[in-house]
């Protein structure tokens, strides 16, 4: 086996996993505290890659020619305060409201409302229905280490996405907001009598996983140079299928099944070479068979604590 090729098919599922996994921390997140399945959380990604896109334009109308790294940092934290600021709009008016009716009705709304901003993207944007490039504003050059290409755009990218998920296993683990969302998802009437604030800690969780999607929209934009407006129908299929390979309600298991899927994916493209555009065939088949193994997902015994 060459393992300098085995290492460029590692690395790259590595990228993916990345992004899987920040989508996928949003899944479980909302159904740690409340227990329902936001369907709208991959237009809340594609949402978050337009803003990033549109804030781009905005800086290059506004200031003209401005440093790339600047440029990442405002598209970056743009995106991200506008999704988190969305999500927290739709828990408190969409999904709040509704979290003591049927489950079925916030799958529904929920539907309704990703249809809604996906919808209003592809007819309100300029060539909304087009694909649109994205600015590459990281460094084009790569490194050999000797078989074994690393582009530099891609390291860069998976040092961020690495960053982001330590960054929300500090906020879960070490801070008074994680108390918060962890005692919520235990038991969110014991949690409120002991004066935990119910209703901050589900917006403020909302806003935390579409934040993460946001990041993931704009790390997507970066990497392939590309969004288009249905873009959020496999990403948000495909971290909720990773939320359910870890376990729905698990962070960890839901960082590790985005790993999971893109090996799949990678696994896929480099054993059926021949066919490597059914390399989603092959990883949502390969779930399919592992839900049969493991229908509560990988890590659900470990979780007496959700999130």
């Amino acid at each position: 086996m060459d393992l300098a090729l085995l290492a460029q098919h590692a690395l790259n599922g590595a990228m993916l996993g990345v992004i899987y996994a920040l989508v996928a921390v949003g899944f479980t997140l909302f159904f740690g505290v409340l227990d329902v399945i936001k369907f709208s959380h991959g237009d809340v990604v594609m949402l978050g890659a337009f803003t990033g896109l549109a804030t781009s334009i905005g800086l290059s109308s506004a200031f003209g020619s401005v440093p790339p790294w600047i440029a990442v940092i405002v598209i970056t934290l743009t995106a991200v305060a506008a999704m988190a600021l969305v999500g927290a709009l739709m828990a408190k008016f969409l999904v709040l409201p509704l979290h003591k009716a049927p489950t079925l009705n916030v799958l529904l709304i929920t539907l309704m409302a990703g249809t809604v901003i996906r919808e209003s993207v592809r007819l309100f944007y300029p060539q909304g229905s087009n694909p649109k490039p994205f600015p590459r504003l990281l460094p084009d050059g790569a490194v050999n280490l000797g078989r074994l290409t690393l582009r530099f755009d891609s390291a860069i990218l998976l040092a961020i996405g690495v960053i982001a998920i330590v960054g929300v296993h500090l906020l879960i683990t070490r801070t008074r907001l994680g108390l918060a969302i962890r005692a919520v998802a235990q038991d969110p009437e014991t949690a409120s009598a002991m004066g935990i604030p119910f209703q901050a800690t589900v917006l403020a969780t909302f806003a935390l996983g579409s934040g993460l999607a946001a990041l993931a929209g704009v790390v997507n934009g970066l990497y392939y140079s590309e969004v288009n407006f249905s873009m959020g129908l496999l990403l948000g299929a495909i971290g909720f299928s990773a939320a359910v390979i870890g376990g729905l309600g698990n962070v960890y298991g839901a960082i590790l099944g985005g790993f999971i899927f893109a090996a799949l994916q990678t696994i896929g493209a480099v054993a059926l070479p021949i066919a490597s555009a059914y390399k989603d065939v092959f990883a949502f088949g390969a779930v399919i068979a592992l839900m049969a193994w493991k229908p509560a997902g990988l890590l659900a015994e470990r979780s007496a604590e959700r999130v």
